[in-house]
């Protein structure tokens, strides 16, 4: 060591003297194995419950234009999408049935909803994409202008649609269809 090194000094026996309370303070508490077990018990619950996530019930849905209105339809029930070309005009259909296309190995129909619902509409060519819905074993299609995609719609802002093949309406409009009505000819209108 160099001269310039001040030497510090310490204080064992200050030192020895507050080792020595704090473990007479630790030995007076005496905590029970049992207190012990409960108060980490308790702390594991609340680091446990803060890590937990609350998540709000949504309804996950494949949403599409057609007609210049939206709709959608709950995502457990769409197969899949594919796009119209190829679509075949059936002899003596009801005019909301736009014809049949060949998907999957089976012949799926395909409805117009511009004709079910009453819409104002283009032609054929407006009609790009089709929704195939499935609905135990059985497949229809929806024809759509624009599919828009997967969304999450949270359920506590969903509200009771007007009568016909709806399920719910969204504030910004979106009307989720019930797949099951529509495929019910019964209830088709001709």
């Amino acid at each position: 060591m160099s001269s310039d090194d001040t030497k510090v000094q310490i204080d064992y026996s200050g030192l020895m003297r507050r080792l020595d309370e704090a473990k007479a303070l630790i030995e007076d508490a005496q905590v029970t194995p049992e207190k012990r077990k409960a108060v980490l018990a308790a702390r594991a619950q609340a680091l446990a419950g803060s890590r937990e996530q609350v998540r709000p019930a949504v309804l996950t849905v494949l949403s599409f234009q057609v007609g210049g209105e939206r709709y959608a339809v709950p995502i457990e029930q769409v197969d899949h999408v594919l796009e119209s070309r190829g679509l075949c005009g059936l002899p003596g259909a009801p005019r909301y049935v736009l014809g049949a296309l060949v998907s999957r190995s089976r012949v799926v129909p395909v409805l117009d909803l511009r004709q079910l619902l009453g819409l104002e509409g283009g032609g054929m060519s407006d009609l790009a994409k089709v929704v195939v819905v499935d609905i135990a074993g059985d497949a229809f299609g929806i024809a759509a202008e624009m599919v828009d995609g997967r969304q999450e719609l949270l359920r506590s802002t969903l509200s009771q649609p007007p009568s016909g093949p709806f399920l719910f309406l969204t504030p910004d409009r979106l009307t989720v269809l019930d797949v099951v009505q529509l495929g019910t000819p019964s209830e088709r209108r001709g």
